[in-house]
């Protein structure tokens, strides 16, 4: 194995220039994602009671979204004769957002490791003909990766905005029943979320923009190496008569 020779040259090719974007790219997509705190608000009024209660209760969810496992908390333990923190919101998005972050982050521990190739390792990446093959295989995968993951993080996401948003008095049974009233109060902003998706999607075309110029550095579309020594060394070119 080669010896460890540090090298720039291959930062200022496509090759490695949009490796740095693919790095940096995916770690805005799992930063956005992973590190999303949020809460939504409900305003319940009981104007039947002998002392008429106005409170907001607050169910605070965050990454990697098992709302079924978020309460709702208020100052007082029951609001309006109902104890609170015995609802919680519905539905269960950890699959998505875990494995959308996940995959993010191998992404991202593989860029460093190929970037390192690419700068350390030059001579040894381009001689050798299972490295690049084994690059354009892993691009190609991480291509349809990210459209997966992506996409299914999208549905999730939009199935969380519902959970939290307008719909969520009209899931509460207590929200339900005469003389509690429910409004909804807020539910913080989102375009965070919105964002991480945004990055998925670009990792996708970065990714599979790249694919290309990682089949260039393949067998597949550059000469052996052993035509090429055969071509370059050995036999000269025939001379004309």
């Amino acid at each position: 194995m080669s010896s460890f020779q540090f090298n720039l040259n291959p930062l200022k090719e496509p090759l490695g220039f949009i490796k740095i974007l693919e790095w940096v790219a995916s770690i805005f997509a799992f930063a956005t994602c992973g590190g999303f705190k949020g809460k939504t608000e409900i305003l319940v009024s009981c104007p039947t009671l002998k002392v008429p209660e106005n409170k907001t209760v607050t169910a605070t969810f965050g990454y990697p979204f098992r709302l079924n496992k978020v309460s709702f908390q208020a100052l007082s333990v029951n609001v309006c004769d109902i104890n609170w923190k015995s609802l919680v919101l519905i539905g269960d998005y950890s699959s998505s957002a875990q494995f959308y972050v996940t995959f993010a982050v191998f992404v991202f521990l593989y860029c460093i490791a190929t970037l390192l190739l690419y700068v350390g390792y030059t001579n040894l990446y381009r001689d050798n003909r299972k490295l690049p093959m084994a690059d354009f295989v892993v691009t190609l995968v991480v291509t349809f990766l990210w459209l997966v993951s992506t996409s299914a993080w999208a549905k999730a996401l939009t199935d969380i905005k519902i959970a939290t948003g307008h719909n969520i008095v009209q899931e509460l049974k207590p929200c339900n029943t005469q003389g509690v009233m429910c409004y909804f109060g807020s539910v913080t902003s989102m375009g965070s979320l919105n964002v991480s998706v945004i990055f998925g999607f670009l990792n996708m075309i970065l990714w599979g923009g790249n694919a290309w110029f990682v089949y260039k550095e393949t067998s597949l579309h550059s000469p052996s190496n052993t035509s090429a020594s055969h071509t370059q060394g050995g036999m000269p070119p025939p001379t004309g008569i």
